[in-house]
């Protein structure tokens, strides 16, 4: 039987690491794993979660370096990766099990839903998930889930500090297209709410056309900094 390995990079996430792994118990009693890979918390968020998870590793600061080692030390035959912020559906596990064996694709994401009292978080969250269908470009907000051999094969996540996700999608389109799953996954629009709405998609639209016109990750991590202050 195929298995599904979550992995769950945290950092500082104390607020909300205890309702994200309640929410993934009924996945874990169907024999489906939790990691939570913590990247050096100052408040706590490893020893919450602890009781909730089957495995919670530390590693040095990084999504992308975080996210490598839970999937180097995941069971299972396909590894989803979710933020903290991130509410899966109920059914997940079998969405995407039985999805990637019925279309004989390697990796996929869920459409996305922002939840948060502004307006305009509906309209991103839809344009997100058309740009995913129209570029094969998936983000961490969307769960992406991948099979672990080809994840393993194409090396992980490239060690980036911004965009990883858009890197990863790069080379994961080697193996296949994506598999778009229509039920959504629910993520926070607190980062969103916080630092504007409008100021942060069009800081995210910049980004990711001075990545795409080939400035450095380390480049851009300097630029969201300043553009954040």
């Amino acid at each position: 039987m195929t298995t599904l390995t979550i992995v769950i990079p945290t950092l500082n996430e104390a607020s909300c690491i205890e309702s994200a792994l309640r929410a993934l118990a009924p996945l874990r009693a169907r024999s489906q794993e939790v990691i939570v890979v913590d990247g050096g918390s100052e408040d706590g968020t490893a020893a919450l979660a602890l009781p909730l998870a089957d495995k919670v590793l530390s590693a040095s600061r990084g999504r992308a370096i975080q996210m490598n080692i839970g999937a180097r030390e995941a069971r299972g035959e396909v590894v989803l990766f979710l933020h903290a912020d991130t509410r899966l559906p109920v059914d997940a596990d079998r969405l995407v099990l039985n999805g990637l064996a019925a279309s004989h694709l390697v990796w996929g994401r869920f459409d996305v839903r922002i939840a948060g009292r502004h307006r305009m978080l509906r309209i991103v969250g839809w344009a997100m998930n058309l740009r995913s269908r129209l570029t094969a470009t998936c983000t961490g907000d969307q769960a992406i889930f991948v099979n672990r051999e080809v994840l393993t094969r194409l090396g992980g996540y490239p060690p980036v500090a911004l965009m990883e996700d858009v890197a990863l999608s790069k080379l994961l389109r080697r193996a296949s297209r994506p598999l778009c799953v229509r039920t959504v996954a629910t993520t926070s629009g607190r980062r969103w709410e916080a630092r504007g709405v409008w100021r942060t998609m069009f800081l995210m639209w910049w980004l990711r056309l001075r990545y795409f016109f080939g400035t450095s990750p380390a480049r851009l991590v300097q630029m969201y900094d300043d553009r954040r202050r």
